[in-house]
């Protein structure tokens, strides 16, 4: 009994051994699957890193490709398009304007009544609806009848009572995407962005087409301007505030404009204004400096883009993007891993993850991160512990600290190029003194991710304040806006009949 007693001690030992030893090899395992994972977050924090003397390198080439734009068509990446807008509302327009903004997800529509004072600004209806997915790709005819339809239910509904009625309509469409204008009320489309790809339209004039929409559905309305909403913005941002001279889109797309002097305009010599001035349209999301930290995630997305080797700088900072950055990163971890667990197919589908979800997941503030697992969950990753839903919250973290402090670069790039950046400007021709005053400078912001996201808003604004150093930016006021393009836009046409 004693030598059978014996054995089965022997044999419980090893068994005991050889589970120990499955248990040692399977944390081993699970060891170096995670430190696999850690190596691949450090190599896209080192490739996202943005010193402030990276950043400075980026400010320095946005204002040189601001210049090259401005001395001669297709001198630079920045198409720096000419807006013909000489003046802005200054408050004393008076009667009511509509105004048609079709974005990259939406469109919207409203009608404003001005008094003909700063403070009478009465904006008294507003419609905003998201952009069917069909016409992104459909037709010019049916794009156009669509919206044209949408106004004409908008205006059905201001019933009898309107004072508008029997009365010619000025509108402003605004058009959130890039025109070569040959006046305020025309322009031809040069290129679609945000994911709309109906070709044949590219080359036409853009009011033109809404107004034969209008026109063949019998609406008594003028397409008075084709305004950019980056214009609208600065339009809506310099009636408060006359010292706004800079706005800064970031949502789907991102985009800028700003109030440029005529003869610094080289390409267009020979044009006279009143004003002495124009509001340039960037076109900034088309900007590309070597400086521009990319990685292999943005190589891949611009690769699988509808529109490769373009918008460049759009894809690094605009809402349209950042979601599917974190996407291909945690694909990209769940292939040499398994701490994300049997993930679907979902997961491989482009732009499956938005912004919104991002931002939601960057800011969960839940003790479990139930945010995170929700989404994670939604998006064919379910069941992770909680320790990789912080990895989670921190690729999002590295992806929008990026866009934050890359399009803080990019304004700053915009305020060295007009000498509000405490240096003088790009070729300004100022004396010392001139430079050493330094003026009060508003930069106008709307979008739904400055507006929406708070961590992008944030690193924005910090990393401003570090390119700029703490004396300039106490000149440099950042002004968030809401429905400012819209509504800017509709004040543009009220000027013009003033």
């Amino acid at each position: 009994m004693g030598k059978v007693a014996v054995a089965f001690a022997a044999a419980a030992v090893l068994v005991s051994c050889s589970v120990a030893a499955v248990m040692v090899g399977r944390r081993i395992k699970s060891r170096a699957k995670w430190r696999a994972v850690v190596e691949i977050l450090k190599e896209l924090e080192e490739a996202c890193d943005t010193p402030v003397g990276r950043l400075r390198q980026v400010v320095d080439a946005m204002a040189v490709e601001m210049h090259a734009g401005l001395a001669s068509e297709g001198g630079s990446k920045l198409k720096m398009l000419l807006t013909f807008v000489h003046h802005l509302p200054n408050g004393t327009e008076k009667g009511t304007y509509y105004a048609l903004h079709l974005g990259g997800s939406y469109f919207r529509i409203l009608r404003v009544h001005l008094g003909g004072e700063r403070s009478y600004l009465d904006v008294q209806d507003v419609e905003r609806h998201p952009i069917p997915s069909h016409l992104m790709d459909s037709t010019s005819e049916v794009l156009f009848n669509f919206l044209a339809f949408s106004m004409e239910r908008f205006i059905e509904k201001e019933g009898k009572e309107s004072n508008s009625q029997g009365v010619k309509r000025e509108l402003a469409f605004t058009f959130s995407f890039p025109v070569k204008h040959s006046s305020i009320s025309s322009g031809v489309l040069i290129k679609w962005t945000k994911g709309f790809e109906i070709s044949e339209m590219v080359g036409k004039d853009v009011a033109e087409c809404l107004q034969g929409a209008m026109n063949r559905r019998g609406l008594d309305i003028h397409v008075a301007a084709l305004v950019n909403d980056t214009v609208g913005a600065l339009s809506l941002g310099y009636y408060h505030d006359p010292d706004t001279v800079v706005t800064v889109v970031f949502g789907t797309g991102s985009n800028a404009c700003y109030l440029e002097r005529t003869d610094a305009i080289i390409k267009s010599q020979g044009l006279l204004t009143t004003s002495g001035s124009m509001v340039v349209n960037m076109e900034w999301g088309n900007f590309w400096s070597s400086h521009l930290p990319r990685t292999s995630y943005d190589i891949d997305l611009d690769a699988e883009s509808s529109n490769p080797n373009d918008m460049g700088f759009e894809k690094m900072i605009a809402g349209l993007y950042l979601g599917d950055i974190v996407r291909r990163v945690i694909r990209h971890m769940s292939q040499v891993s398994d701490i994300f667990g049997p993930t679907s197919s979902m997961l491989s589908e482009p732009y499956v993850l938005r912004t919104n979800s991002v931002s939601a997941m960057h800011e969960d503030d839940t003790p479990e991160l139930q945010q995170v697992a929700r989404i994670l969950k939604d998006s064919g990753v379910s069941d992770v512990p909680l320790k990789v839903r912080k990895l989670v919250v921190k690729i999002c973290d590295v992806v929008t600290r990026r866009a934050g402090r890359l399009a803080a670069a990019g304004i700053a790039g915009i305020l060295k190029k007009i000498g509000r950046d405490g240096s003088g400007g790009i070729t300004s021709g100022r004396s010392r003194s001139e430079m050493r005053m330094q003026k009060r400078t508003v930069v106008a912001v709307e979008g739904g991710l400055y507006m929406n996201y708070t961590m992008f808003r944030e690193y924005m604004e910090e990393a401003l304040v570090e390119i700029l150093g703490e004396e300039v930016s106490q000149y440099v006021v950042v002004k968030a806006m809401e429905d400012g393009s819209s509504i800017g836009s509709a004040l543009l046409v009220a000027s013009l009949q003033s």
